[in-house]
């Protein structure tokens, strides 16, 4: 029998604490521990109960989540924040800032008025969430390096780097993006498993930070050095060669992995597209997402480099390309930043 997952659900809707009890009470392994009507309260009672995971919405009298949020993360970090935030620009805006601040994930609220749907789509956004808290407690000591892995990557003249990210992504991004130089000599293509607006969000708010220009991909736009292109929620990214230039490709083809955007799909057009001068690196999330484009960039000549265990938030994406053997290093978030800056020469 595994863990149970203790679980606090907070929010100012009596209606929508109910229907998030209700649905998770009815899963195997998740244990609903208590209830919380604003950010003052889930404080109180997570002091009480010491949840695992707390639900926390953004926008509550007395206290909203985002305050609550920087006391949890300053007086009990180890407890899991899953925040629920609307579909606004200001409820995506609100998201990217407690991703940054150390929330564990988010879920967007249902938009839609049919109850059976929002039942539906809280159960898929959730319940996976909630649950992969208990994995990477497991999956953790197996992977921990009892030393710094050997650096097998030479510098090479690599034209491009492709990201994959999903859970854990903006607060990883962050550590990452801004502290590579402006002059970094070669396009940057990330896939970051968000919905639309929350893409521009996360866009924007690299930009403010980095010295690289940071932006949501745009269809038809040549592909530059020192930009970075976000994939657009609900769009798969791709590179197309039209004659001398590269230009970026946005279509809504079937999920891969359940994922639109994909990093898969990125992966392999960037195979296609640069060959062996593709360096891929494969961050925090949950899944399997990016190893088939992975096993592309490396039959093309490409090279990969996965976060290891113990600084993900999550590991399962760079966890998949580990045991596929496709790795060819295995980096401490820490370390990123200057070894992108050793292996493109900059």
């Amino acid at each position: 029998m595994g863990k149970i997952v203790r679980v606090l659900v907070v929010d100012d809707s009596a209606i929508m604490r109910k229907l998030i009890v209700d649905i998770l009470k009815e899963e195997p392994g998740i244990e609903v521990v208590g209830t919380a009507k604003d950010g003052r309260e889930a404080i109180q009672k997570a002091k009480e109960l010491r949840p695992d995971v707390i639900t926390l919405d953004i926008e509550m009298p007395v206290m909203d989540g985002l305050t609550a949020l920087r006391i949890l993360r300053r007086e009990l970090p180890h407890i899991k924040v899953i925040m629920f935030s609307s579909l606004t620009q200001e409820g995506a805006k609100a998201t990217i800032e407690a991703l940054s601040l150390g929330a564990y994930d988010f879920v967007p609220k249902p938009s839609t008025k049919s109850f059976l749907e929002s039942v539906k789509k809280i159960k898929q956004e959730l319940v996976p969430k909630i649950k992969s808290v208990v994995p990477l407690e497991r999956i953790k000591p197996i992977f921990k390096p009892t030393a710094e892995p050997a650096k097998k990557v030479r510098p090479g003249n690599y034209k491009v780097l492709g990201i994959g990210v999903s859970t854990g992504g903006p607060q990883t991004l962050m550590q990452i993006i801004p502290k590579l130089p402006g002059n970094f000599p070669a396009p940057i293509l990330i896939v970051q498993h968000m919905p639309p607006l929350f893409t521009k969000q996360l866009a924007d708010r690299l930009n403010a930070l980095s010295a690289l220009t940071v932006k949501e991909a745009v269809e038809g736009e040549p592909v530059k050095e020192r930009m970075v292109y976000i994939a657009p929620g609900d769009y798969h990214m791709v590179v197309k060669k039209y004659g001398a230039s590269v230009r970026i490709h946005l279509h809504q083809g079937p999920p891969r992995n359940f994922c639109r955007p994909s990093v898969d799909e990125l992966f392999d057009s960037l195979a296609e597209v640069y060959d062996g001068s593709t360096l891929a690196l494969v961050l925090t999330g949950m899944g399997s997402d990016g190893r088939d484009g992975a096993k592309k960039i490396k039959e093309a000549g490409g090279t990969v480099l996965a976060q290891d265990a113990e600084s993900c938030v999550v590991f399962g994406m760079p966890r998949a390309v580990i045991e596929a053997g496709l790795a060819d290093e295995v980096v401490n978030l820490s370390q990123i930043p200057q070894r992108l800056r050793e292996l493109f020469r900059c």
